[in-house]
């Protein structure tokens, strides 16, 4: 149908589960001979400090190691990889013309520091998040690591006064500004382990999906999480505990943007729609976190995909996105850009949103903010961006 109407399908391949449980419509847990071996040994989940699972994902500390049914998690997201290849090679490059990888929970590369679930919930902006460093794979890690550099007794467990419970990182001894932990030898210790380990697993599914992929036509991607919530202080607690060492000190989106570069691959974000000024919490800044990524992107010159964090319609948040994107898509750098509207609904197409949302669109899509290029097997096709709103609104209709 996308091939007919002339439009691209952009394949998302999730590795995670989708939902909160049974109870959320979009229920998809993982699938169920990975979920019994997760019952037979837990520690392939993710766990906090209170020993609390998380089953939206596989820990990344067993990444390389047979523990599904003789398979490592790499060779099975890989096995996954050939077989999507192999079923749709006739549409790669030419409608296919994307694949985005999911590398973690809600296809973000991070640790699940608060569950998916919260993060669209009202009262989530506070959280510091927990570390998701105490399953034996990951403790095991961090222990060599430790040995390695002679100091044995940072290998035991994850940093003391973290409690992600608190909403004031001044209250804990880990994160506060003035003498926290996260600025001492060990804290750097534990946050470069902590975030390598994360840029890794990004690495490794990065030189999965290129080798699977080169010569396909279609162009990798990886989503990285807009964790904005404690932006304005000096630690960035929420940021630290997801896996970003991004703080007042230090360019935690750089090394990611760097991974992602050596692989060509496309960084999708979202926070387009979001503004500092509907913030109810004055350390936080959706702006200032999209801008950093954006710097960082530019500086790798990768093509980057942008999107809309929450389902609204009205006009204040489409100007959001179109102010956001055009940050990104100024300039003569020849750097890419385009926008992914998600989380689509029935309101969409009432009439008042549907007349916003086609205007929206061309906005857009306006030729002097952006260039549209369509890829077809035989040669290169360039179509006006005006071309290809007719072409989606025509389908749409």
């Amino acid at each position: 149908m996308a091939r007919r109407y002339g439009l691209r399908v952009r394949a998302i391949l999730a590795f995670h589960q989708c939902g909160a449980g049974p109870h959320d419509p979009p229920w998809i847990p993982l699938p169920q001979w990975v979920l019994e071996e997760m019952d037979k040994l837990p520690d392939l989940s993710y766990t906090d400090r209170y020993q609390r699972r998380n089953k939206e994902y596989i820990s990344l500390g067993c990444d390389i190691l047979p523990i599904l049914k003789g398979r490592s998690p790499m060779q099975a997201y890989s096995d996954f990889m050939r077989s999507f290849r192999d079923a749709f090679k006739e549409y790669l490059g030419a409608i296919v013309t994307e694949v985005q990888i999911g590398m973690g929970p809600g296809g973000e590369l991070r640790y699940p520091s608060c569950p998916t679930e919260t993060l669209s919930q009202a009262g989530f902006s506070s959280e510091l998040g927990e570390f998701q460093c105490y399953d034996k794979f990951m403790q095991a890690s961090l222990s060599a690591r430790a040995q390695l550099i002679g100091m044995q007794d940072w290998g035991n467990g994850g940093p003391a006064g973290t409690d992600g419970s608190r909403q004031n990182p001044e209250e804990t001894s880990f994160f506060r500004a003035d003498g926290g932990c996260w600025n001492t030898p060990y804290g750097r210790f534990f946050l470069e382990w902590y975030s390598g380990m994360l840029l890794l697993h990004g690495e490794r599914l990065c030189m999965v999906a290129d080798a699977v992929f080169s010569g396909s036509g279609v162009t990798i991607a990886g989503k990285v999480s807009g964790i904005h919530w404690h932006y304005y202080t000096c630690s960035h607690p929420s940021e630290l505990t997801a896996g970003y060492y991004n703080t007042l000190l230090r360019n935690g989106y750089l090394p990611i943007t760097q991974m992602f570069a050596r692989y060509k691959a496309a960084l999708c974000c979202s926070c387009f729609d979001l503004r500092d000024e509907e913030r109810n919490n004055s350390k936080s800044s959706p702006e200032g976190t999209l801008r950093q990524l954006m710097v960082a992107a530019k500086m790798c010159n990768l093509p980057l995909n942008g999107e809309n964090s929450v389902t609204r319609l009205d006009d204040t948040s489409l100007n959001q996105v179109i102010r956001s994107s055009r940050l990104y898509s100024g300039g003569t750098s020849g750097t890419s850009f385009s926008f992914n509207y998600v989380r689509m609904n029935k309101s969409l197409f009432e009439f008042h949103n549907w007349n916003r949302f086609t205007k929206f669109v061309r906005q857009m899509s306006d030729a002097r903010t952006f260039l549209a290029r369509l890829e077809f097997r035989r040669g290169q096709h360039y179509l006006s961006s005006m071309s290809v709103v007719w072409v989606v609104s025509r389908a749409c209709a």
